[in-house]
């Protein structure tokens, strides 16, 4: 099949991902108000206790079929056959962890309900194609109904939730939504794979391929979601489990803004470029990459170090101070993460070295536990940020030392440099803003404007070139 336009996939990814970003800013002031502290925090922990499971049925499915496929696309035969033989594992691996996972929800008394709900999680696990499109890079398929289901989910959140007791109808409109989307991916299938023989004896081959992948992936959900398990045990907390979730919610949506789109397409094309020994074009593909990474991700950093006064009361409403804090104190990690994601995506695992890529994340990931058993006593949510905020660190130093010529720290500080500056300068401005007498939303607006604009022109008056990588991805195909 013919390359699919990079131009095309860049638009589509980024489209998805703003609407990513809008269906949170529309629902989650409107449930922060209506469920309160303790509906979220109930729904952070019994999700991040579920999504374990989730991730040893997923295994490493999502990285290494992606990648097959992208290696494999141009041969119907054979990217069919490696579609069915990773789903038949996929759907082995669900089965067995929805049998374990049914004995863990017997042994609950707390939250059995939301429990026994976000069993649909584990089916949409199963049934998650995603990855076969994605190695195809045919992202409208996958955006497309995704999109339609998250509009969904937010008018059905809008029109049903009017009190903390429709918690648990809450957490099954977005675990419904979800596994509807994913659902509606099988409806296009037809039109790629063709019906082949799976040979059984393949799957030994991918069950261990999957659980190369997988380790990183499980390493990874220390201090995504361990955190959030570590939080309620240790302070035995709803409400700090709540601050942390609605952080963590702001920062992961800057991240999609930051380097998700350009990842999920140039993930999928440098795979394609490893298996044909470009290897100058994956180098200038990922030096551009992080160029815009950097830029985007040190703006989005200082300004929410800067509005986070004025923006935590309007979005969240009252009783939600604590957020300001931890959204200070992860700032950081939205440039620290943007380095780490875009070699995993761009370089550790299209050139086949997820094993390699796996010992730094499990390192990362022990230096998030270890610090969290010593800050999560004694700073409760704020700790398990900076221990977050560390380990991510130790990642991307790690990441980078090993990354073999496609990137290094003295490229980054190169194109980081100037960026700092107009940060600083922009947040200083923000921060000057908040003097106003006026209300929070006219004073959020002008200083997003203010702050904006400080940013770009800090930039221009320096030089910086990170606006051509776009214009430079977007002309190639």
């Amino acid at each position: 099949m013919n390359n699919p336009s990079i131009k095309k996939n860049i638009i589509i990814s980024t489209l998805y991902q703003i609407l990513s970003i809008l269906t949170p800013l529309i629902t989650a002031p409107y449930v922060s108000r209506i469920i309160g502290t303790d509906g979220i925090g109930a729904y952070s922990y019994t999700s991040a206790n579920q999504t374990y499971f989730s991730l040893i049925a997923a295994l490493g499915t999502a990285s290494y079929g992606m990648r097959e496929i992208a290696r494999n696309r141009n041969d119907k035969v054979k990217r069919s056959q490696l579609f069915w033989e990773i789903e038949l594992l996929s759907v082995l691996t669900s089965v067995a962890m929805l049998v374990i996972w049914a004995i863990f929800i017997g042994f609950q008394k707390k939250n059995q309900v939301m429990y026994l709900i976000l069993t649909l999680n584990l089916f949409n696990t199963m049934l998650d194609i995603s990855w076969f499109f994605d190695g195809l890079e045919q992202f409208q398929y996958t955006v497309t109904k995704n999109a339609l289901v998250k509009i969904a989910g937010v008018i059905l959140i809008l029109l049903f939730i009017k009190s903390p007791q429709d918690t648990n109808l809450y957490v099954f409109i977005m675990t419904g939504t979800t596994l509807l989307g994913t659902m509606s991916m099988w409806l296009e299938l037809h039109k790629f794979v063709i019906k082949t023989p799976i040979k059984l004896s393949h799957l030994k081959s991918h069950f261990h391929e999957t659980l190369i992948y997988f380790i990183p992936t499980i390493a990874t959900s220390i201090y995504t979601y361990m955190d959030k398990s570590l939080i309620q045990v240790i302070t035995n907390s709803n409400a700090e489990n709540a601050y942390y979730e609605q952080a963590t919610k702001i920062i992961n949506l800057t991240k999609a803004v930051t380097f998700t789109a350009v990842n999920n397409v140039l993930g999928a094309r440098i795979s394609f470029l490893f298996a044909q020994k470009r290897i100058d074009e994956i180098k200038e593909r990922i030096r551009g990459s992080i160029d815009y990474i950097l830029f985007i991700g040190v703006g989005i950093g200082f300004g929410l170090i800067g509005i986070s006064d004025t923006f935590v009361p309007i979005f969240f409403g009252q009783g939600w101070d604590k957020v300001v804090l931890l959204l200070r104190l992860f700032s950081p990690q939205i440039v620290i993460i943007g380095i780490s994601n875009c070699l995993g995506a761009q370089y550790y695992n299209p050139a086949g070295l997820r094993k390699q890529s796996a010992v730094y994340i499990i390192i990362g990931a022990v230096v998030n536990f270890v610090l969290n058993l010593f800050l999560i006593p004694h700073f409760a949510s704020a700790g398990a940020t900076c221990a977050s905020i560390i380990a991510e660190l130790t990642i991307s130093i790690l990441y980078l030392k090993n990354s073999n010529g496609f990137l290094d720290a003295a490229y980054i500080f190169k194109v980081l440099w100037k960026k700092l500056l107009a940060g600083a300068a922009m947040a200083a401005v923000i921060l000057l803003l908040n003097g106003l007498g006026i209300g929070n939303f006219a004073k959020l607006l002008i200083q997003f404007v203010a702050g904006s604009a400080t940013y770009l022109a800090m930039l221009m008056l320096l030089k910086d070139k990170s606006f051509k990588f776009m214009l430079t991805m977007l002309k190639r195909r």
